[in-house]
């Protein structure tokens, strides 16, 4: 038999496997974990180059999966001054006048909507803290900017544009740009112009990135993107070194998407790597709710959201059944009643069989549609750290424009799971800090809503284990410890099934292990 490279001893494990759900000791070789037991089952293993842990007081549990993040892409979103902590106008203006300037630019992101206490988003409002630079702030929820006037003029934007997908350059009524860019086809507007990091700089900063989110317990992501030159930037890195977390990426599909673009997204899947795939592909039914573009069977209190991000939905069905009749799986942001629906009514008219295909996000959804997710087989993946951007009292943004009836039924995490649905969760990190004990923790008491709403502790587990990996198709392989199963393991300093909320929140993570290496270590 030979050696192990890794043996683990002294844990409790939750192994999330029904033939054996306790254990103590665990064997690795070769980025698989070869026995699982107690000392007894793992001795034989032992040799002279094993390295052997003593994690006595610890709890292992599988590693940990972030089933919906941007990792490379969010590299660039999560470019300039941290926005996410400012609450009102009046700090915003204090933390716009004293960011660094790059290049000339102010740029910022994770801002609240709530942030401009029900004002209008306009240039004007930002102008006298910008002391002369160009200003592009990204919203948290990634689907809007408010641009200065004068990145505006250097962008070429001096009107509103017509856009295949559901977009807008906000304009007042005599035409003019109010700075206000909704969704990914207006944005990109801007980007030519923005300034640029080099990609050895931005190989570095995704090392660092991920080596913080294994620190915090993952040991994978699903990339929801294939955006931030991913396909050349990953094989510049392995070049150089290993990722710290396994990454799963689905490229976007697009309103106006021809043959040729599906047949594109098709043959990418075949690209991967040592720790990292094309896996799926995602796509857009809708936007946000706060930036008027969630799809709504009934409009908004502005009168906003009675259209789908696909002008034409039965374009996007197509779409999807041909990837579906290619063997390839789709994920879908669906925010909206109307958006998860029409969605669900895709799934089913493509029959039994095929691909897993999911649903993203799932942010406000009526009793009649729960118990279609287990019905048709699709994977719901929420993001518990959105609650975070509600209150309880439905003042903020999101809630006051949806209304009472439609907030109440926000974030149905559990329900979902009562009804029977597999359940991914995630952090939609940079939308939300990636920390992965906030994901759990959040999972188990959201913000702005009662705790009938949350998951227990194993349904919260299960979701960044278990049913991540049934997400992406990979249950047999990962999202338990067992015999012949990938070697991607958390050990916290406490057990986060039987632990409240606020103590798994900040628990020590004294160990994660990805592909048979310790990528963290306390």
């Amino acid at each position: 038999m030979p050696a192990a490279d890794i043996i683990l001893t002294g844990a409790r494990i939750h192994t999330l496997d029904p033939a054996r759900p306790r254990a103590t000791a665990v064997a690795i070789k070769d980025g698989t974990i070869t026995a699982v037991g107690d000392t007894a089952d793992v001795r034989d293993w032992n040799g002279p180059g094993t390295e052997t842990v003593d994690l006595t007081g610890a709890t292992l549990t599988p590693g940990l999966t972030d089933a919906h993040s941007h990792p490379i892409w969010g590299l660039e979103l999560a470019t300039g001054i941290d926005l996410s902590g400012v609450g009102d106008l009046a700090a915003l203006l204090a933390a716009l006048s004293s960011a660094p300037r790059v290049d000339g630019w102010v740029l910022g992101y994770g801002l609240d909507h709530n942030a401009f206490e029900g004002r209008p988003l306009h240039h004007a409002l930002i102008q006298g803290a910008l002391n002369g630079a160009h200003a592009y702030i990204r919203l948290y929820d990634g689907h809007s900017a408010l641009v200065g006037e004068s990145a505006l003029e250097l962008a070429g934007i001096d009107g509103p544009r017509t856009f295949d997908q559901r977009a807008e350059v906000v304009c007042d009524a005599e035409g003019r740009p109010t700075g206000h860019l909704i969704e990914h086809a207006a944005m990109d507007l801007v980007a030519p112009v923005l300034p640029r990091t080099p990609q050895a700089e931005r190989g570095t900063q995704l090392i660092a990135l991920l080596s913080a989110m294994a620190a915090t317990g993952l040991t994978s992501a699903h990339a929801m993107d294939l955006g931030g030159g991913a396909l050349e930037l990953l094989p510049a890195v392995e070049a150089e070194a290993d990722l710290p977390l396994r990454l799963r990426l689905a490229p976007w599909c697009m309103p106006g998407a021809s043959d040729d673009d599906l047949a594109e997204l098709i043959a990418l899947q075949r690209h991967r790597g040592r720790n990292w795939r094309v896996g799926g592909v995602k796509f857009f039914m809708d936007g946000t709710v706060e930036g008027g573009t969630a799809w709504l069977e009934q409009p908004d209190c502005h009168g906003q959201g009675a259209d789908a991000f696909w002008p034409d939905p039965k374009a996007y069905s197509a779409a999807v059944r041909r990837l579906h009749e290619a063997g390839v799986p789709t994920a879908t942001h669906a925010i909206g009643d109307a958006a998860v629906r029409h969605v669900l009514d895709t799934v089913e008219s493509l029959g039994g069989g095929g691909p897993r295909h999911r649903i993203e996000h799932i942010e406000t959804v009526p009793d009649d549609q729960i118990p279609r997710f287990a019905q048709l087989g699709v994977v719901a993946s929420m993001q518990p750290p959105h609650t975070a951007f509600t209150r309880a009292d439905h003042t903020d943004e999101w809630s006051q424009r949806l209304g009472g009836e439609r907030a109440s039924r926000a974030w149905r995490c559990r329900d979902l799971r009562d009804a029977g649905a597999v359940l991914a969760i995630g952090s939609d990190w940079p939308i939300a800090h990636f920390d992965a004990r906030q994901v759990l923790a959040m999972g188990r008491h959201p913000k702005g809503a009662s705790r009938d709403a949350g998951l227990t502790g194993l349904m919260a587990l299960e979701g960044m284990t278990t049913h991540a990996a049934y997400a992406a198709g990979e249950e047999s392989a990962a999202g338990r410890v067992a015999v012949g199963h990938r070697a991607d393991l958390t050990a916290f300093g406490l057990d986060p099934v039987a632990s409240t909320p606020d103590e798994l929140a900040d628990a020590p993570i004294p160990l994660t292990i990805t592909a048979g290496r310790i990528v963290h270590r306390a």
